[in-house]
C-alpha cells in the first residue's frame, strides 16, 4: 500500500540549507527493522515515521541511519510541516506527536513552526578521556546530559574553526557533543553538534541539541528568546525560549520532495 513520503530541510527558509529529514507516514503498521532499513536507505540524518493513533494525534519514531534515537528536533519540526502540507492536519491545528521522549507539540505561527520539547538541561560532568584532544580545544565549561556532552569555548570563532578527530570522539561514551560559544550580533550563541558514531558525523541543524544549549545560555544571557545559529556547512537558525521543563524552538522549513513511497 502506497505512503505518503517527503523529504524537507528543516530549520531552513531556502532549499538545500537547514537539515535536511526524511517523512513517511505509514498507512499500515511496520515494524522496527523495516524503519530502519528504510532509514539506512534514505541516508540522512533522520528519518521520521508518523502513524495516526485515530485521536487526531500521532505515534512518532525517529531512525539514523543506523539506530533509533530518543529525541529528534528537525525531524518533529519536518513532520509536522509535512501534515500541514499534506492536508492530513488542519494548519489551525496543532499537531501532537507520542514519542520516546513523550507527548511533543508542534504548531504554526506567521514565521513557520513552534515546537514544544522537553529541556535537556545539562550539569557540570567529568572530562572523559578523547573528547578534549579530539576537539584541541581549552574549554570554559563542561557538562553532560542523558543525550550529549556540552562543551563551551572561549569565541564563536573557535566552534567555526573546529577541525575534530573523528576517531578520538568516537571513543566517548555519548550520542553526540555540543560544542558551543556566545554570538556576535545578530546571534546570542553558536555551536555545532558531532556524532562521529553515525554516518553523518557533524549533523547540520540540531534541534535536540538546542534543548540543553537554550537552559545553558539562558542562565547566562538572561534573555526570554534567543537566537542561536549552528554554523555547520548548511546552517540554520533557531530561536529559543526555555519555560522550566519544557524549550520553546521556532524554525522555519522547506519541502524538496513529496510523493508516494511504493514498498
Amino acid at each position: 500500500m502506497a505512503m505518503s513520503f517527503a523529504l524537507i530541510d528543516a530549520f531552513a527558509s531556502r532549499p538545500f540549507a537547514g537539515n535536511a529529514a526524511a517523512v513517511c507516514l505509514l498507512s499500515e503498521p511496520r515494524d522496527a527493522a523495516w524503519m530502519q532499513s528504510l532509514a539506512a536507505e534514505m541516508a540522512q540524518s533522520e528519518t521520521a515515521f508518523i502513524r495516526a493513533r485515530g485521536d487526531g494525534s500521532f505515534d512518532l519514531r525517529w531512525f539514523t541511519p543506523t539506530v533509533e534515537e530518543d529525541l529528534c528536533g528537525h525531524a518533529t519540526l519536518a513532520s509536522a510541516h509535512a501534515l500541514w502540507s499534506w492536508g492530513v492536519l488542519d494548519r489551525a491545528a496543532s499537531a501532537r506527536f507520542h514519542t520516546r521522549s513523550g507527548l511533543l507539540t508542534a504548531r504554526t505561527f506567521i514565521e513557520g513552526i513552534e515546537l514544544d520539547l522537553p529541556t535537556e538541561r545539562a550539569a557540570p560532568a567529568l572530562v572523559p578521556p578523547g573528547l578534549l584532544e579530539g576537539l584541541s580545544v581549552e574549554p570554559r565549561w563542561v557538562g553532560r546530559n542523558r543525550l550529549d556532552f556540552l562543551v563551551e569555548v572561549g569565541s564563536e570563532a573557535e566552534v567555526r574553526g573546529l577541525a575534530p578527530d573523528l576517531r578520538l570522539l568516537a571513543s566517548v561514551p555519548c550520542r553526540g557533543i555540543i560544542v558551543t560559544a556566545l554570538g556576535a550580533a545578530p546571534f546570542d550563541f553558536v555551536s555545532r553538534y558531532f556524532a562521529p558514531r553515525e554516518p553523518i558525523p557533524e549533523d547540520p541543524v540540531t534541534g535536540s541539541a538546542h534543548c540543553c544549549l537554550g537552559a545553558f545560555w539562558e542562565a547566562r544571557i538572561g534573555r526570554p528568546w534567543m537566537r542561536a545559529f549552528q554554523a555547520s556547512l548548511r546552517g540554520g537558525i533557531v530561536e529559543v525560549r526555555v519555560d522550566g521543563a519544557r524549550t520553546i524552538l521556532r524554525g522555519q522549513a522547506v519541502t524538496i520532495f513529496s510523493g508516494e513511497l511504493q514498498v
